[in-house]
């Protein structure tokens, strides 16, 4: 005779792993705990997850035991439990954001059909650490280990636009200089307009300097605590790269970066 609860037999569907139904449908909850981002009413909550708050309730009783869910004494509200936060903290200490970002750069240039790369900051400013060729034929002067100007590459200027100051200052500073000393070209307010840009347009642009004929955008990606992990370019010939703010190749970019940040941790803008 066979005494298994038909809710915790295991699930199979062409092609997927055997799982446990029961955990799916509970973890329903925990999932709209995480999307609603504070405590709920059993009602709210069980109506959220797809279910009836008699059929949600036994599950909460559950996790409650595990720690991964927490039940105000006071409000009622059920929020998510301190274990939940260990999980959390401890799969975030384990992300590594160059593993995370390289298969995604790797997805944009296929899609765009430009070399995509990424660059951390290194000892001595923006360095690329990866680039990812398209198929077709795009010849742009870089490989890894290249490091980037700060104020006058697009890469650069993410870096410049959204680490805290005491990492960048010297090194701005040293460029402003050249650049004075080289161009007189640029002043103090034109490139904080420049950087404000950065930080409005979530978007560095580089048209065709400081790679003559190559066009550039590069967008930052951020971690769990809102701090620039890296950013991620995507580059090419002036003759095929678009280069408008609001054209396919920036919002791609764009949701590249965005969504390499969300596999971070990062849930706010």
């Amino acid at each position: 005779m066979n005494n298994e609860h038909s809710a915790e037999r295991p699930t199979e569907k062409s092609g997927d792993r055997r799982g446990i139904q029961s955990i799916e449908v509970g973890g329903a909850l925990l999932q709209a705990l995480v999307r609603h981002g504070g405590p709920m009413i059993l009602k709210d909550l069980a109506r959220e997850a797809g279910m009836p708050p008699a059929k949600a309730h036994p599950y909460l009783v559950s996790f409650g035991k595990l720690g991964l869910i927490e039940q105000d004494p006071v409000t009622g509200r059920y929020g998510l439990g301190a274990f939940t936060l260990q999980m959390g903290l401890s799969a975030l200490h384990e992300l590594n954001p160059l593993r995370v970002a390289t298969p995604e750069a790797a997805k944009l240039s296929d899609e765009i059909q430009q070399n995509v790369a990424i660059a951390v900051w290194g000892n001595q400013g923006p360095t690329i650490v990866s680039i990812e060729e398209c198929n077709r034929q795009v010849h742009v002067n870089m490989r890894v280990g290249t490091v980037m100007d700060l104020l006058t590459s697009a890469t650069g200027r993410t870096f410049a636009a959204f680490l805290p100051a005491r990492m960048t200052a010297a090194l701005i500073e040293d460029e402003f200089a050249r650049l004075q000393t080289n161009r007189g070209t640029i002043s103090r307010e034109e490139l904080e307009a420049e950087l404000e840009e950065v930080r409005r347009e979530r978007l560095a642009r580089a048209v065709g300097k400081p790679i003559p004929g190559i066009n550039a955008f590069t967008a930052p990606v951020f971690d769990h605590a809102g701090h620039l992990a890296l950013a991620i370019t995507a580059m090419g010939p002036a003759g095929s790269f678009d280069s408008d703010w609001h054209g396919p190749v920036a919002k791609k970019l764009r949701a590249c970066a965005e969504a390499i940040s969300g596999r971070l941790g990062r849930t706010g803008a």
